[in-house]
């Protein structure tokens, strides 16, 4: 446990310093659409907006996603076993306890949001305490509690607020820009920079998001010693995300990345945008992690999975 703490606390400080290069990279961006729309002024401006979102996504984005999705902090008094569950995790994973909101949402999922562990919160749907079982309830809090330890709350709502401001700049240069004593290249830049910024931002929006998600599953599987439960999570919430409607998240896609998995439905983007690795790949991760002498389960143990979901290389 002391050398999982450890390794959780590198992890954090790296991811620190992630955060402070995705800022930089992302603020670069910002006032390179600034300089494109409206020259030198145009930076000027842009620089100024970048260093107030900076500021208002460091203090108020855990608060900003919550309303999103118009999240609702619970108690122990109202929902009893959803709280007691993420008490003890956290306290297994070394965390403070964090608030427990509900979104009022038939489709099954969740996130995890705050710019440290001593302000973070848990999100789960309606949907997710309705279709999951208590173990696989249990896996997909223990999943959003990684990203608490290592940070990655902060990383994720710091590139969604940046990604909304960027394309929201860029649609600004589309309504006002496009002269020549205003953009550096007239309406051709003003075009360029509302075409391909949004696109730039989404990039590193999504391969901070997927890079992310192994790590939270195997570290979230370790929270619980059971990997199969978060497996079986995934399952569900994959298969139901293709057919059930999250209104929220279809009104902010800004937010999807922060999800443990893509809530909009029918999605179907590049893998070079997407905010999220493949359901079956972490899935089979998971399972294949089972079958290890670290987590490996006893003879005869009685497990319900069915054969189809074992790893191939694992089947005689």
């Amino acid at each position: 446990m002391e050398r999982e703490t450890c390794k959780g606390k590198d992890e954090a400080k790296m991811n620190l310093l992630r955060t402070g290069m995705l800022m930089a990279a992302l603020t670069a961006l910002f006032v390179g659409v600034g300089w494109m729309i409206g020259g030198a002024m145009g930076m000027v401006i842009a620089f100024a907006i970048a260093a107030g979102t900076n500021a208002f996504a460091w203090w108020n984005s855990d608060t900003m996603a919550l309303r999103a999705h118009n999240a609702k902090r619970i108690t122990e008094m109202t929902h009893p076993r959803l709280v007691q569950a993420v008490a003890r995790l956290a306290r297994e994973a070394g965390l403070p306890m964090p608030a427990v909101h509900l979104i009022d949402s038939r489709q099954a999922n969740a996130f995890a949001t705050g710019r440290n562990p001593e302000n973070a919160a848990v999100a789960v749907t309606s949907g997710l305490l309705h279709h999951l079982s208590q173990e696989e309830v249990e896996g997909v809090i223990a999943h959003e509690l990684a990203h608490i330890r290592n940070r990655d709350t902060l990383i994720m709502t710091v590139a969604a607020t940046f990604a909304g401001a960027i394309s929201f700049l860029a649609q600004i240069g589309l309504w006002f820009g496009g002269s020549r004593e205003h953009g550096k290249f007239g309406f051709v830049g003003v075009l360029l920079a509302a075409l391909f910024a949004p696109m730039a931002a989404a990039l590193i929006q999504a391969s901070i998001s997927r890079a992310r998600e192994y790590g939270a599953d195997s570290e979230g599987a370790a929270i619980t010693r059971n990997p199969l439960g978060l497996a079986s999570a995934l399952r569900k919430i994959s298969n139901q995300a293709n057919w059930v409607q999250m209104p929220s998240a279809e009104l902010h896609t800004g937010t999807a990345h922060m999800f443990i998995h893509n809530p909009l439905v029918g999605v179907r983007v590049d893998r070079l945008f997407s905010t999220h690795p493949p359901a079956e790949r972490r899935i089979a991760a998971l399972e294949a992690m089972a079958y290890t002498d670290e987590y490996k389960l006893p003879p005869r143990q009685k497990v319900r999975i069915s054969r189809s979901h074992i790893p191939r290389v694992l089947r005689r």
